[in-house]
């Protein structure tokens, strides 16, 4: 099962690399101050299509089914987080040929996403662990809408785990941010 996703993941950066159809758009280094999970964001290249981006806040979300226990009603958990996720965008040259905006980093990707969450600040759960984890592959998009403003939504499975050792893989991870660009020279 790991051997295949591994594969069918290696399959296709290879194929997204390729399906650029030539070289006049590369992406930019972005700063990023989003809203709903309030935080900042650095966004760098790594290659003529491909970025590292790493950001820090405090963030609202639900409890991982291993990781948590008690409760009833609404699940949250709000923590300050740390997000790094490595983008593979595959269409920025068919945003621009269609005169779409490819400006910070707009267009759609594939990435490895990791995120941790520390000590929460109020939740309505007990966390086996105050520390956990989730590593997992995402399709997204994100957008440069008027002067700055940044829309972000990407989706996929993930592999969530903690320092006792617990953990199991969840189907469906789910990430919209709305916020602010600064673009960086």
């Amino acid at each position: 099962m790991k051997k295949n996703l591994l594969n069918l993941l290696f399959g296709l950066l290879i194929t997204l690399t390729y399906a650029q159809e030539n070289d006049n758009i590369t992406t930019e280094k972005i700063w990023r101050v989003n809203f709903l999970n309030p935080g900042v964001e650095l966004e760098l290249p790594t290659g003529t299509y491909s970025t590292f981006s790493a950001g820090l806040g405090i963030g609202f979300g639900g409890g991982y089914p291993d990781l948590t226990f008690g409760g009833s009603g609404f699940i949250y958990i709000i923590s300050p987080f740390l997000d790094v996720q490595e983008k593979w965008f595959y269409n920025l040259n068919k945003r621009n040929n269609k005169n779409r905006t490819t400006e910070n980093n707009s267009g759609n990707f594939i990435s490895l996403r990791f995120i941790t969450r520390g000590n929460s600040i109020a939740e309505s759960v007990n966390r086996t662990s105050d520390l956990d984890f989730a590593i997992g592959p995402t399709w997204g998009i994100q957008r440069k809408y008027g002067k700055n403003f940044h829309l972000l939504f990407d989706v996929g499975p993930q592999y969530y785990f903690d320092t006792n050792g617990n953990g199991n893989i969840w189907p469906i991870m789910l990430q919209l941010n709305l916020g602010i660009d600064f673009k960086m020279k």
